[in-house]
């Protein structure tokens, strides 16, 4: 895995957006910022904030995700896998349907996916060291850069699909009492029920993560 530690970017995951399109990198490979100031969160919004905290990009070829990865649950699979890690190091941290890290009930991050062409981009942001008014911080003191390198070595286990899928829906019951957004509608998850490829049928509706 190539990294590259920049001291700051407008958003770690347009930059490497652009090193990709330009093949100025080899994949996989990442990018990490120590600020953020135009980051991209889910639906649009945006997620930025201070120094210190976690601002990660990263990309695989399509090629070397697990042979049972469905595109639509990405986001899931690489969350996840970032939740246990972060577990190794004893944060009480729990993933919300389908991309949202949780601290209790309040938010500390998140992990949106994106592709181009035969490349899978996701984006991380976390806050370990700070938090904005109406989020929470990391439950647990970390350094970074060990956080990072744990929880590349923990994907590249490239863990399948099912083995992930296993653990997380162990966990979904946590979901109940939350919410999503579904095409601007704001959906309860109250009686959502989880599906084996990570989407969810809320009132007979089956919805994907499309993030």
């Amino acid at each position: 895995m190539q990294i590259l530690y920049l001291d700051s970017i407008d958003s770690t995951q347009k930059y490497l957006k652009e090193l990709i399109k330009e093949k100025r990198i080899s994949l996989p490979c990442a990018v990490v910022a120590n600020s953020q100031t135009a980051g991209v969160g889910s639906r649009g919004n945006s997620w930025s904030g201070v120094e210190n905290n976690l601002f990660l990009s990263f990309a695989f070829s399509l090629k070397d995700l697990p042979h049972d990865l469905k595109l639509e649950s990405a986001s899931i699979y690489f969350s996840y896998i970032l939740k246990e890690t972060l577990a190794e190091f004893d944060s009480q941290v729990w993933l919300k349907w389908p991309n949202d890290f949780y601290i209790n009930n309040q938010k500390v991050g998140g992990m949106i996916t994106n592709l181009i062409e035969e490349t899978l981009i996701c984006g991380v942001g976390l806050n370990i060291a700070h938090a904005p008014v109406g989020f929470a911080k990391l439950d647990i003191n970390l350094d970074k850069d060990e956080l990072i390198k744990k929880y590349f070595e923990n994907i590249e286990k490239k863990s399948l699909w099912k083995q992930v899928f296993s653990k997380y829906k162990i966990e979904f019951y946590k979901n109940q009492n939350f919410y999503t957004h579904n095409e601007n509608l704001i959906i309860s998850l109250k009686n959502a029920l989880l599906q084996s490829d990570g989407s969810i049928v809320v009132n007979g509706e089956r919805i994907y993560s499309l993030r």
